[in-house]
């Protein structure tokens, strides 16, 4: 995955991306890709849980 974003999506040259560190290749990423949404906190799970709980569908009866 990261070979293929570095050499399709960047265009690197195999020796530009070789010499990259992690930290480097996660940066270009995050400058193509944009920043990455903020993880969902527990309690906002929970709120929808409530808000939308996982059931059997009533089926109307004949």
């Amino acid at each position: 995955m990261a070979m293929g974003f570095g050499f399709g999506v960047l265009h690197l040259a195999p020796d530009a991306f070789w010499r990259m560190t992690p930290r480097e290749l996660a940066a270009a990423i995050a400058a193509v890709r944009g920043p990455v949404a903020a993880r969902l906190a527990r309690a906002d799970l929970d709120g929808l849980m409530r808000k939308f709980p996982d059931g059997i569908a009533e089926t109307p009866h004949d």
